[in-house]
């Protein structure tokens, strides 16, 4: 990891993600009687625990509205829930103002082009491995794994292994 941007991961105090193509897979399921499935990897949720653990605020701004969503982001202690806000960088600036903390404070994970805005904006803009290939071209940084199979836990993992957090939460499951 450069020494840029572990200079950026160290200021991180807000970890916020989008949802489709980055905590699932990014497909749409949908049943007979018209309710949305949604696949979430505890991989992933782990990872946000581990966040929280660290004192990392953590947020969801998402594109679509889901109950399943609202389930899961309160399952996993998420300290902040914006649904369906299709222009992420206006709900990311609401959101510094709801919290007070600043851009450079503030990691994102998104996928695609509406994320696009937001990745830029931040100190720690990322990715995910089969996302949009323009908006990894933006990114700070790409995880390894895929969008619904552990990429959100690589995420938060970078986080914390570059704030030398990460090796002290291990350890507590030793």
């Amino acid at each position: 990891m450069s020494e840029a941007l572990l200079n950026k991961l160290k200021q991180v105090k807000l970890a916020v993600f989008d949802v489709d193509g980055v905590l699932t897979d990014g497909k749409l399921n949908f049943l007979a009687d018209g309710s949305e499935v949604k696949n979430f990897n505890t991989l992933d949720g782990l990872g946000i625990k581990l966040l929280a653990q660290a004192g990392i605020q953590t947020a969801i701004i998402t594109g679509r509205r889901s109950p399943q969503v609202e389930l899961r982001a309160e399952a996993l202690g998420i300290d902040y829930l914006y649904q369906g806000r299709e222009d992420k960088l206006t709900a990311l600036k609401e959101l510094w103002q709801d919290t007070g903390l600043k851009a450079d404070q503030t990691a994102y994970i998104g996928d695609d082009l509406p994320d696009l805005a937001a990745i830029r904006a931040v100190a720690f803009g990322a990715t995910v491995n089969g996302g949009h290939q323009f908006v990894a071209t933006h990114a700070d940084w790409c995880t390894s794994r895929t969008a619904g199979n552990g990429a959100g836990r690589e995420f938060c993992e970078t986080i914390l292994a570059g704030q030398g957090k990460l090796e002290a939460l291990y350890s507590e499951y030793l």
